[in-house]
């Protein structure tokens, strides 16, 4: 386990094992810690147990087995200070205005549920011109383009004013210019931020990245660099990366260092 001096730990796995049927673990004793200021990649094939690892950071799955520790507390308690921006949906079909996503990111500081005051729509709108996309406010959800809905769930998540960020798959469902364009956005955030990025693309892993954790159910490495032999036992069959399309994407070398 990567250690971190002690008030710089953020996220902490001992041991954790967790799913959804006893017989079958998702994840299986995953030991993990993630420092302050970190831009973490957790890269491994579908089904690996990514978004699993996500649910139990965000205290939406509780352990079988192990602890997990969020800024020195519970999940549960340490939820305010999280910002969560899941997988982007293609197709909406509930009508939702811009505005009224990113209000959600403020539910746990209106005065009562669904009432939100001044200071609300304020951090609501600062966090949309932050992200560039303060126009469409008053504009339907539906309307909008892949990488315009990543940064409306981006403003959602840093409305709360969180001091880490968890992203599921946010590269899943753009092309490779918005990818490198998203991926600038998230190294200007982090830093002040700690940012968890979760993909199964070893290819979308950006140079911005500073270290990389490998699942596959178990933690098969975790650090500044990673083997070719690691995502191969990860993924379960021969592996080469290569940089394509302009994009600073982390490179898997012959000797197994990643490289920019």
């Amino acid at each position: 386990m990567n250690g971190c001096p002690g008030p710089e730990t953020v996220i902490e796995l001992d041991g954790v094992t967790a799913g959804y049927d006893r017989n079958r673990p998702v994840i299986d004793a995953i030991d993990l810690t993630v420092c302050r200021n970190d831009f973490l990649a957790v890269i491994g094939p579908n089904g690996g147990g990514k978004t699993t690892l996500l649910k139990v950071m965000l205290g939406l799955l509780v352990p079988w087995e192990g602890t997990v520790t969020v800024l020195g507390g519970t999940p549960d308690g340490s939820r305010g200070a999280v910002g969560y921006v899941p997988q982007v949906i293609p197709e909406e079909t509930f009508p939702i205005t811009v505005m009224d996503v990113v209000l959600m990111g403020r539910l746990q500081s209106a005065r009562r549920p669904g009432r939100f005051g001044r200071r609300d729509r304020e951090a609501a709108v600062r966090n949309l011109e932050r992200l560039d996309v303060g126009e469409l406010a008053g504009s339907d959800m539906n309307s909008l383009s892949g990488g315009q809905k990543q940064r409306v769930l981006i403003a959602r998540a840093l409305a709360g004013s969180p001091e880490i960020l968890l992203l599921d798959e946010p590269v899943a469902s753009v092309d490779h210019e918005t990818q490198e364009s998203f991926f600038n956005l998230l190294a200007e955030l982090n830093e002040e931020l700690t940012v968890v990025l979760v993909t199964h693309d070893v290819g979308a892993v950006s140079s911005h990245v500073k270290n990389i954790a490998c699942i596959n159910r178990l933690l098969i490495s975790h650090g500044d660099s990673i083997s070719s032999e690691s995502v191969a036992r990860a993924y379960g069959c021969p592996f080469e990366l290569i940089s394509h399309g302009g994009i600073p994407h982390r490179v898997l070398g012959r000797s197994g260092k990643v490289q920019d």
